[in-house]
């Protein structure tokens, strides 16, 4: 949590509306504002999240400096895998479905002791016609949980994992066969021009060949590409109904699924387009 009190207030209510929300430990990490300006949106924050009710427990951990995004969310994953094994982690604007308690908490069960398995994720593209889940090389991370065997293999250092990624000619690959720009989300983090953590872990976990495991149907919406955070702009392209029926998760074989995967590429490619377009129009407003 840093500095949006409605996002934050938004995903508390709808986490509430899950069954095992009584039966769930709430970790919440609240960060520090890192200017003047910040302090009375995280002095909001502050007050509401300390009269969140409706959980087994909630453990609140106010940083005293800024940690930032990314420490922030690599201490807090690191300190909860050391002492519980597993965590399931969101952001401050991230919407669940009533039902993601349950696909998570069924994921970490079952895959458990499948140590090419990396995580679970609980937020999938708005694409039609997708198996009711499947896996995916690498992890990913808007709604998404693991466990302390799979956080281990997180390389923090860049370098070190684009040097991996060159070297054995991935690249593409990594990319989607070019459709997203994965590699280069990776050079900028090298270059500060990115502080993501989101990257190294993807790039960590791609690089060792585990998988995670994706819903056909999406338990997570993201409701801050609106401009408000601090690493989004505003969109609308990833805008995903989240799902309100479940059936309990079964196993299913532990490969890349090639089909969902091409449908991703797709994906990926015509948000390219449209957003190619989107920046033509404005160009062309601004030049008229």
């Amino acid at each position: 949590m840093y500095n949006r009190p409605w996002h934050t207030q938004q995903t508390i209510e709808a986490l509430q509306k899950n069954s095992l929300a009584t039966d769930s430990e709430l970790f919440i990490y609240s960060d520090a504002p890192k200017n003047d300006g910040a302090i009375p949106l995280v002095k909001a924050v502050r007050e509401y999240i300390k009269s969140i009710k409706g959980f087994k427990n909630v453990s609140i951990i106010e940083r005293r400096t800024n940690y930032g995004l990314a420490s922030s969310i690599i201490d807090g994953v690191t300190r909860i895998t050391n002492e519980f094994g597993k965590v399931i982690v969101l952001e401050d604007d991230l919407v669940t479905s009533p039902h993601f308690l349950n696909y998570m908490n069924d994921g970490l069960s079952l895959y458990e002791n499948d140590e090419n398995v990396a995580s679970i994720h609980g937020y999938i593209y708005p694409i039609d016609k997708l198996p009711e889940t499947f896996f995916i090389k690498g992890a990913d991370c808007w709604g998404w949980a693991t466990w302390k065997r799979a956080w281990n293999i997180f390389e923090p250092d860049g370098k070190v994992l684009l040097e991996k990624l060159t070297s054995s000619g991935l690249q593409n690959e990594a990319d989607f066969n070019g459709s997203y720009q994965y590699t280069k989300m990776l050079e900028d983090q090298i270059e500060g021009k990115n502080n993501s953590w989101a990257i190294r872990w993807y790039m960590s976990t791609f690089l060792e060949n585990m998988l995670t495991l994706y819903p056909g149907k999406s338990y997570v919406q993201n409701i801050g590409n609106d401009g408000s955070g601090t690493h989004c702009s505003h969109s609308d392209f990833f805008s995903q109904e989240i799902g309100h029926h479940y059936k309990k998760l079964t196993r299913i074989k532990l490969h890349e699924n090639t089909i969902a995967k091409q449908k991703m590429q797709c994906f990926f490619k015509s948000t390219s387009l449209n957003l190619l377009r989107r920046l033509l129009k404005k160009l062309k407003r601004v030049l008229n």
